[in-house]
């Protein structure tokens, strides 16, 4: 039977027919590697199917392995900003390493980290409770881009969505079809505590702004979810059952598909309670959901991360901080206000 061993470098070399410091030329790029002798050792990797050792393609100085850490994998959104890193890498030698972590806090560290260990030669990260502090001492080891948080910082990048003026949109768009009993559905207060520069934060910050400059300062309402669709549908039947809005700014897509499902349980409409989300993910657009949302391009935001992280794997030192200009897309799910049912 024919073994099962993975092939080596000395393989390579032998198939052919040069040397194991031929091979080792061809695979690291360098210079005075003539077309023939090329051709020759990428017949060869492609007949065997040979794969480097990331360790060793590491120790002479790159790994040409990326690494993407995001805090929840089930996220459509999230979706949307690896298409664009992906895009961002066709073309170069490098691959992108998923690195999932499904609760917030540690559970970040531990897969940023992970990623830091395995020698990746850059790392974007979507972590909203990962200390910056951190962050600024991983970075002086490896590039690192977050993408979402409003840091401020000195060592690694930012790509972000203006959610300051995405809520504005929202906000104006809902007070402008004559709603005043506005929930925010949200996430946990450790994920929007006040400064962090985290894009809930920031966009539960504009609501009570915008709420307050309206008047309605009475009728401010957060309501707290978890991560998933689910959650998002339990806690909207919950306030259902409490006291109906006539609008709910939910926090992010995923969110307020759980609360369009909520409210098609109560039999409710968005003539009766209009919603809309925030970041329009693809099935938003479809016509059985007509989600209104915010556009904050997230397959932009990948590319524009991988790009930054490209660019300080080449020697760029400074700090880049860069914003996505929201847009509102306006569909089905909002309404004007109807007669409010809880004067």
């Amino acid at each position: 039977m024919p073994s099962a061993r993975a092939a080596t470098i000395e393989d390579v070399a032998r198939e052919a027919g040069v040397s194991r410091a031929a091979v080792s030329k061809v695979i690291r790029n360098a210079y005075g590697v003539s077309p023939a002798m090329r051709e020759r050792v990428t017949a060869a990797i492609d007949a065997l199917d040979y794969r480097p050792r990331v360790a060793a393609r590491a120790m002479r100085g790159s790994s040409f392995t990326l690494g993407i850490e995001m805090p929840h994998i089930g996220n459509p959104f999230f979706t949307k900003v690896v298409a664009g890193a992906t895009a961002a890498l066709q073309g170069t030698d490098y691959q992108l390493i998923i690195a999932p972590a499904d609760v917030d806090g540690e559970e970040g560290v531990r897969a940023i980290g992970a990623l830091a260990d395995r020698q990746v030669d850059g790392i974007v990260a979507i972590s909203p409770l990962v200390a910056p502090e951190w962050l600024e001492r991983l970075a002086t080891r490896v590039p690192v881009v977050m993408l979402g948080r409003h840091d401020r910082s000195l060592a690694y990048d930012t790509v972000t969505g203006d959610d300051a003026e995405g809520t504005r949109l929202v906000m104006e768009h809902l007070l402008g079809l004559g709603h005043r009993r506005i929930v925010h559905l949200t996430r946990s207060e450790e994920v929007t505590r006040p400064g962090t520069g985290n894009p809930h934060a920031v966009r539960l910050e504009r609501y009570l702004v915008h709420m307050q400059e309206a008047g309605l300062a009475d009728h401010i309402r957060v309501v707290r979810t978890g991560l998933d669709e689910e959650s998002a549908r339990l806690d909207t039947l919950a306030l259902l059952d409490e006291q109906r809005p006539t609008a709910i700014f939910v926090g992010n897509d995923e969110l307020a598909l759980g609360t369009l499902r909520a409210l098609a349980e109560f039999g409710l409409s968005a003539a009766d309670v209009s919603v809309v989300g925030y970041d329009d993910i693809d099935i938003a657009s479809h016509p059985a959901i007509s989600l209104t949302t915010v556009d904050q391009a997230g397959e932009a935001m990948g590319e524009r991360a991988m790009r930054l992280l490209l660019e300080r794997i080449q020697g760029r030192t400074e700090p880049t901080h860069f914003s996505v200009e929201p847009s509102l897309k306006v569909r089905e799910s909002t309404k004007p206000a109807s007669a409010d049912p809880n004067p």
